[in-house]
């Protein structure tokens, strides 16, 4: 059942694997990113899982990440951005791994064309981040809280005010 209740046929996506491969590819290919492979363990106690980044050449360009779980991918997308394809991959929530994989590939593309918002807002009981994903096919923000170590980190990166990412840049 590979832990999720109701989970019978998790290796349908095993078809996100191959899409996440082929879109890292193409992205190496196109764009000027340097590419990161290593395993890395997600949590304190989980086990190591393939991570490949992108990380563009122009700083001001936000980078990317994929980690590659069983049975599917963790999107990253700047600093907060997290996406899990799928969400649930019991059999009730069905949900499709061609959509997810279409999904994978709209987020990259919002990201690439500089369409990533990103800052910490500070309140009463702490601070918080905010992000935003706008492209073709997605319009979607997040906000989470953060730690106090973490909104000083995020404030000397230079969150405090809104960061619009750049578009990545064509190799030449």
């Amino acid at each position: 059942m590979d832990g999720f209740a109701h989970a019978t046929d998790t290796d349908r996506f095993a078809l996100l694997h191959e899409a996440a491969d082929d879109l890292l590819d193409e992205l190496t290919e196109r764009y000027q990113v340097e590419r990161r492979e290593s395993k890395e363990a997600l949590g304190l106690d989980d086990a190591l899982v393939r991570t490949v980044r992108l990380i563009p050449r122009v700083p001001t360009a936000a980078p990317l990440a994929i980690h590659f779980t069983d049975p599917g991918l963790i999107l990253r997308l700047g600093r907060w951005w997290e996406e899990s394809l799928p969400v649930c991959a019991c059999d009730i929530c069905g949900e499709d791994p061609k959509e997810l994989a279409q999904k994978l590939h709209t987020h990259a593309a919002a990201l690439i064309e500089g369409g990533l918002w990103e800052r910490v807002r500070r309140g009463v009981s702490g601070s918080w981040f905010e992000t935003r994903l706008i492209g073709a096919g997605v319009k979607s923000d997040r906000e989470g809280p953060l730690s106090a170590a973490g909104a000083r980190d995020a404030r000397r990166g230079g969150f405090a005010a809104p960061v619009q990412w750049a578009p990545w840049q064509l190799r030449s």
